[in-house]
């Protein structure tokens, strides 16, 4: 590491939070950035474990403007931003059974006035797109045809890269063990290779961000880390399964898609626990293939190829939060991102830099993301 020792930002955490925040901090000219990660190289948990896809529905519109306005750049991100299409428009397929699935088509109309292409399908539409679909389990679907598959590996490092060249530097396996504070305000960090002094300090550490707040003294966010389960296996014999989008099934909690060659599914269990390098469960992952048996029986495998773990950090209203603490100047929050963070990523990052330039931003409600609503609790 260079004897430098102080920058205008300190950015805990490599993972797509803090590489979009490098990014757009730097597009705006602030340059003077440090990234710092504890792991070997950026983007090992949550980022590297999703399901990295654009979905451009949830049931909390909040979380689906987001995702709208993430949805834009991934599509067309600027000229010379990266060398292949971030999204494939493998389309998403999300299902609902009764009651559900009619208060569902009522919401669609508010989804077309986000900004979204959807298509609401019946029950034999969607069977017509994916066959192994068992009917009694889902009423019918909506369709994203311009969402799909995002290509994170390309994404994380673009932006990294860009900010690099622009003039931020970065630093991996490089452990934060404390914030230096005087006063009421930030004044750096205390890592595993001593103090680096800054005037701001961006928590976007991950399932560790409330553990960081914590250390520093800032107000309290309540923040859980929630595990999420993936498994791979074989696609069954006779199915050319290829071009099948996401499906999700919401009223039972599966979902699945075409990966590598074969599918991959998930139960979308949310585990509460503590920050860890997460690692799959043998009862989620039998949960799996019970959903599955229920929900596509011809699709239940003979064997899984592989299974893996991530971690969704949530807070309580599974709202992002994001903004300068409330009683701890210059400690910045860029936390909480749930399984949306790296659609979310291009929307988020420059309401962050926004705010951290100039306090303020046009492009979402700031107040509605501060860290500021837990300040009661």
């Amino acid at each position: 590491m260079s004897e430098r020792r102080g920058w205008d930002v300190i950015i805990i955490g490599g993972g797509i939070a803090g590489a979009s925040l490098a990014y757009f901090l730097t597009e705006r000219g602030v340059t003077d950035v440090l990234l710092l990660e504890r792991e070997s190289q950026p983007g090992y948990h949550a980022t590297g474990r999703s399901a990295a896809v654009v979905v451009e529905w949830d049931p909390i519109p909040l979380l689906q403007d987001l995702k709208v306005q993430g949805a834009r750049f991934l599509r067309e991100p600027p000229i010379g931003f990266c060398d292949q299409p971030l999204l494939s428009k493998s389309g998403i397929l999300v299902t609902f059974q009764e009651p559900a699935w009619s208060a569902v088509r009522g919401l669609v109309p508010s989804f077309a006035a986000r900004g979204t292409n959807v298509d609401t399908l019946s029950q034999a539409e969607v069977l017509d797109r994916v066959p192994v679909l068992a009917p009694e389990h889902f009423g019918g679907g909506v369709f994203f045809p311009d969402d799909g598959h995002i290509d994170v590996h390309s994404l994380l490092w673009s932006y990294l890269r860009h900010a690099r060249r622009r003039g931020a530097e970065y630093r991996w396996g490089v452990e934060v063990k404390g914030i230096g504070v005087k006063g009421d305000r930030v004044t750096g960090v205390e890592t595993s290779l001593g103090a680096l002094g800054s005037r701001w300090v961006v928590n976007a550490a991950g399932a560790w961000a409330e553990s960081v707040g914590k250390r520093a003294g800032a107000s309290h966010v309540p923040l859980t880390p929630h595990r999420r389960t993936i498994v791979t296996f074989a696609a069954p014999a006779g199915f050319d399964v290829h071009n099948w989008p996401l499906v999700t099934n919401e009223s039972h909690r599966l979902y699945f898609a075409p990966e590598s060659g074969g599918l991959f599914a998930s139960p979308m269990d949310e585990v509460p626990m503590t920050a860890c390098d997460a690692q799959p469960d043998e009862l989620t992952v039998a949960e799996t293939i019970e959903r599955l048996e229920k929900l596509a029986p011809l699709l239940v495998p003979r064997s899984i190829r592989r299974s893996w773990a991530g971690l969704r950090t949530l807070a309580p209203d599974r709202v992002l939060v994001v903004g300068e603490d409330p009683r701890l100047r210059g400690f910045f929050w860029l936390a909480g991102q749930g399984g949306c963070g790296i659609e979310t990523s291009p929307a988020i990052g420059r309401i962050a830099a926004d705010l951290l330039v100039d306090g303020t931003t046009e492009r979402f409600d700031a107040g509605a993301l501060s860290p500021s609503r837990f300040a009661a609790v």
